[in-house]
């Protein structure tokens, strides 16, 4: 187990690791870090495995509301699991690819993908990945 400090700048790693002009595109969302989720919320459909949350989007996606969305309105929330993700991690390796992966995964949901398109995107990435 890390401290919320280095899963921090772990999160904030996986997001520099994302194309600048995604990063750039990435408009009116905030990402925090909580422990673990509230009870209940492993129902809703985010990134999770089994019952385990890992990663919840909450908001309205950039591609339901446009360039155009009105000031005042709060922002895109993004939560990211801390002890969730690192109870599937054994190694600082592992840790660090699932936080970029479960990152990715939400930021996805931001830009309007659904879960289909999400997982089709991440098995891209796999391949592309097992190539370099």
């Amino acid at each position: 187990m890390i401290t919320p400090e280095q899963f921090e700048k772990l999160v904030d790693e996986a997001i520099e690791t994302f194309p600048k002009k995604l990063r750039e595109a990435m408009g009116n969302v905030v990402i925090v870090i909580e422990d673990l989720p509230r009870p209940g919320r492993t129902g809703e459909v985010e990134i999770h495995r089994g019952p385990i949350l890992l990663g919840l989007y909450q908001g309205v996606p950039q591609n339901v509301w446009g360039r155009d969305r009105a000031s005042g309105i709060p922002p895109d929330k993004i939560t990211i699991f801390q002890a969730s993700i690192e109870s599937f991690a054994h190694t600082e390796a592992e840790l660090r690819d699932l936080v970029k992966d479960v990152v990715w995964h939400e930021i996805g949901h931001h830009f309007g993908f659904n879960e289909k398109e999400i997982h089709e995107i991440e098995e891209r990435r796999k391949q592309q990945k097992k190539k370099d």
